[in-house]
């Protein structure tokens, strides 16, 4: 039933803040090497590698790997406007993750409707899904830092809904294709195996096309996103290396 996790794993990787970094990167063409922590008197951008592993926007001074960096009245300025329009920008993609996650659970809701699924089973998988919903919102409003989206944590997560959702389901339809050989309809029992065989690599496609719907909300971010961008164009650290916190393609 790897068509689950999938299911899962996709209802995380459209969560978080930011809003689905490969998304942002194929819409927006905006990329970041840094993970980015919103405090409530700084904004910090770290990375493991290459140095400056730590960018700080702090009341419009600018700190990289702990030392002030001198800015004339032009960038200071600039850095005090990237702070406030990226602060601005933040809800704005936490309330995209969210109407993102509404449709995974919905496009979710829908493919299995084609289970045949019990109603018993259709009701508890409805409930099941309404909390992880719920449960995943409240993680994006309360999100402050990328780092609360890594791999690893995203994976641990999405394997925790996939090991909820999956027995569940699957006992459905491996209760279906019992009952349908024990009253001697082997070709139903037969199709059932084929449609869980075929979920395996159908569910992915079909969740990412109804995904589809989202991509409008995320190109809506992309003129702040290059807003940023262009904010820190020309402002150098102390070795006259170019911040590039954000990176775009065009």
């Amino acid at each position: 039933m790897h068509f689950l996790r999938s299911a899962a794993a996709m209802m995380l990787l459209l969560a978080g803040v930011p809003v689905c970094a490969q998304d942002l990167a194929t819409t927006c063409h905006a990329t970041s090497s840094y993970d980015v922590t919103l405090n409530p008197e700084s904004i910090v951008f770290d990375r493991a590698t290459p140095a400056p592993s730590r960018v700080e926007l702090k009341h419009g001074s600018l700190y990289t790997d702990g030392a002030a960096v001198r800015l004339n009245t032009e960038n200071q300025d600039r850095t005090t406007l990237f702070d406030r329009d990226l602060r601005a920008l933040a809800p704005r993609v936490r309330a995209v993750a969210q109407n993102g996650v509404d449709m995974a659970i919905q496009a979710v809701r829908a493919e299995s409707g084609g289970m045949g699924l019990s109603p018993e089973t259709r009701s508890e998988l409805d409930q099941r899904l309404n909390a992880h919903a719920s449960e995943l919102k409240q993680r994006i409003a309360a999100s402050r830092s990328t780092h609360d989206w890594d791999g690893d944590a995203t994976n641990q997560y999405a394997n925790q809904i996939a090991s909820d959702l999956m027995p569940l389901i699957a006992g459905d339809l491996g209760q279906q294709a019992i009952d349908a050989a024990l009253s001697g309809d082997l070709q139903a029992a037969a199709s059932l195996r084929d449609r869980a065989a075929s979920l395996t690599t159908e569910m992915q496609p079909r969740l990412l096309r109804r995904m589809q719907a989202l991509r409008p909300q995320i190109q809506a971010l992309c003129p702040s996103i290059q807003e940023l961008v262009d904010l820190q164009q020309d402002i150098r650290d102390n070795n006259g290396r170019p911040l590039d916190l954000i990176q775009t393609s065009r």
